[in-house]
């Protein structure tokens, strides 16, 4: 007599891998529709690294 556990535990191990696989689909499907959906922003001049004086100060700190 066949036991049912290990029947139950593969259909459990596929149903889990095709769920997974069905959600990853659907994250990468959602962010590339977002992605051409929105426009670049402009490039702002103050966001991003600049060199200040505060930062000067903090790189002569940090001289070994």
């Amino acid at each position: 007599m066949k036991s049912a556990k290990p029947s139950s535990r593969r259909n459990f191990l596929v149903a889990a891998g095709l769920g997974t696989a069905g959600a990853v689909a659907a994250v990468a499907t959602a962010t590339k529709d977002k992605a051409q959906g929105e426009a670049a922003p402009a490039v702002d001049a103050k966001k991003g690294y600049h060199v200040s004086d505060h930062i000067l100060k903090y790189y002569k700190t940090t001289q070994v």
